[in-house]
């Protein structure tokens, strides 16, 4: 890509952010107060959705003012998501009780943040 191309995906990997984020911290939030047809919530996954959500925001931030640490950032989130990811698996062999949205959910934050993290990274050495 182009250096103009590349910052403008960049910005616009930092408004999906932004927004992503925005999103995840309101519908988390209303989780954690009503879980009223909810299902089989998992607790640390909601939580960790929950918390993730700001620093969503931050990194979204970050990205949409070509900050140098909004990739690194971006990088952690990707890492700690998949590392929650798989401590749901672990939840799930284990015969946890879990809901299959919970399963999606995960896959599109995942592959989200791996693509924000790489695009954001590939910036010409900046992170």
């Amino acid at each position: 890509m182009r250096p103009g191309i590349r910052e403008r995906a960049v910005r616009v990997a930092g408004g999906v952010a932004l927004i992503f984020g925005a999103l995840t911290v309101v519908s988390g939030g209303r989780a954690l107060l009503d879980r009223t047809g909810m299902g089989d919530v998992v607790d640390f996954v909601l939580w960790f959705n929950f918390g993730a959500g700001f620093a969503y925001v931050l990194a979204g931030v970050g990205l949409l003012r070509g900050a140098e640490w909004a990739g690194r950032l971006a990088l952690a989130i990707a890492a700690a998501t998949i590392l929650v990811f798989a401590a749901f698996g672990g939840h799930v062999m284990s015969g946890g009780a879990y809901e299959m949205r919970t399963v999606a959910a995960m896959t599109l934050r995942s592959a989200v943040w791996v693509g924000i993290a790489a695009l954001a990274l590939r910036r010409g050495g900046e992170g």
